[in-house]
């Protein structure tokens, strides 16, 4: 090949290099494809979801009040019972035979008692005849017909019988006091052995059943779950216990209509509103063995549901949407539109624009727009919310004012109007652009 021929080729290649190059420096400099909405007005309800139990609203654990072994279980676990139903037998025997003991001490000593009633008023009689002797003596001793002596004898038996009816009286006390003694233990004998008999408080569902017949019950304690022979639960008020984030405990507030969803019973939710929000944090059993520092910190809520719920069980897994704040055809921006930019503030609070250059080269999310050196007196830069939106083919960055949070868009309390059209994807493309970038609406691509 000639000298010239293999210029000829060179020339030929720069000339297609510098085509390419062109093409693709042309085609960049036509900006960046996005999409755009235009802002409306429309409803929003701020949300606020949390997972849990659902639990009865009342739990009550029935427990043994005496000792014995289990003769009669008439329930199961499942079983719906009835307020006063009947439960479960305890061996009476032991109990039985104390009452039966009971009541042979009180009898006896009721007869004992009866004795010592008919001691003393025999006392009396015979002191009342004493007295009657002694006004005969004295009467007597008046008329010069009796002697010193039987005046004298006459008086002494008026001492002796009252000095035995007064003994008399004082036995009678202790007596009293022994069958009154007497009568209470065996009204305690009696109230024992009613507890051996045990009948439903409440009208509700078996949840848990943990003895069965012939197994010996003990006497139940609130720090022993171990002594818990059933478990009844009232499912006429059902509530979902939820546990809440610490971010978002001071927007809920008592009263607050919710929704709640049950795992169990799915394509399904269920009207509530908050019935009890806790003041304290949840303790976890982590939290007294490692640091807290990167552990969420949730409060419990309790959520009451408001329409009945089929074939419920405690313990199902729930998700409770509590409506926190409700707005009326307000100025709402999609979430994905938003983004954070720093932006440079003079002394009266406007924003000072960064002369638009060469925007070939897109700054990131969060770069500033001016170092602390270039700052001017009197000037501040900040973090600021906003919104890209499109004037003459380029990004332009306008701050919002936002208000509540919906499922899908912000409340904008300012900085925007209905029809803006605003940037809303794609996401990357949201997140790393800077204010006068170029770019190309094609809203097509929202339906690919």
């Amino acid at each position: 090949m000639s000298r010239k021929n293999i210029f000829i080729v060179i020339g030929v290649v720069l000339v297609g290099a510098a085509v390419v190059f062109a093409n693709f420096y042309f085609q960049r400099d036509k900006g960046l494809t996005v999409t755009t909405e235009a802002i409306r007005a429309r409803d929003l309800d701020a949300v606020v979801s949390a997972s849990g139990k659902i639990q009865p609203k009342r739990l009550v654990n029935i427990s043994a009040d005496t000792p014995g072994r289990v003769v009669d279980l008439a329930v199961n676990e499942g079983d719906r019972i009835r307020k006063g139903q009947f439960l479960l037998q305890i061996d009476p025997k032991s109990l039985r035979t104390r009452v039966e003991s009971n009541s042979a001490s009180l009898r006896a000593a009721e007869q004992s008692l009866d004795q010592l009633r008919q001691g003393a008023e025999t006392s009396k009689v015979q002191l009342q005849q004493a007295q009657q002797n002694l006004a005969r003596q004295q009467d007597l001793w008046r008329q010069q017909l009796t002697t010193r002596e039987a005046l004298d004898k006459a008086t002494n038996d008026v001492k002796a019988a009252e000095s035995a009816v007064q003994e008399r009286e004082k036995q009678l006390r202790p007596q009293e006091s022994r069958i009154a003694q007497e009568h209470a233990t065996l009204e305690s004998a009696r109230y024992d052995l009613s507890k051996v008999r045990i009948e439903s408080p409440i009208e509700g569902i078996v949840t848990r059943r943990n003895i069965q017949e012939g197994e010996t019950a003990i006497i139940g304690t609130m720090n022993n779950p171990g002594t818990v022979l059933l478990t009844l639960a009232d499912m006429s008020i059902i509530q979902a216990e939820v546990e809440v984030d610490e971010t978002n405990i001071p927007h809920v507030q008592l009263g607050q209509h919710a929704k709640v969803s049950i795992d169990a019973l799915p394509d399904r939710s269920f009207a509530g509103h908050v019935a009890e929000i806790g003041n304290s944090p949840i303790q976890t059993t982590a939290q007294g063995t490692q640091s807290t520092g990167t552990q969420a910190t949730n409060f419990k809520v309790v959520v009451v549901v408001d329409e009945p719920v089929p074939e419920v069980r405690p313990g199902f897994t729930c998700t409770a949407d509590i409506t926190t704040a409700t707005r009326k055809n307000v100025v709402s921006v999609p979430i994905p539109a938003v983004a954070v930019r720093e932006l440079v503030y003079d002394a009266n609070g406007q924003v000072i624009k960064e002369p638009r250059g060469d925007k070939r080269r897109r700054p990131s999310a969060v770069e500033p727009v001016a170092s602390a050196a270039e700052l001017k007196p009197g000037q501040t830069r900040k973090e600021t919310e906003g919104v890209f939106t499109v004037r003459n083919g380029h990004a332009e960055f306008v701050p919002i004012k936002m208000g509540i949070a919906g499922d899908k868009y912000f409340e904008v309390l300012s900085g925007l109007s209905q029809g803006d059209q605003v940037i809303t994807g794609p996401y990357n493309s949201v997140r790393g652009m800077a204010d006068g970038d170029l770019v190309k609406v094609d809203n097509n691509r929202k339906t690919r």
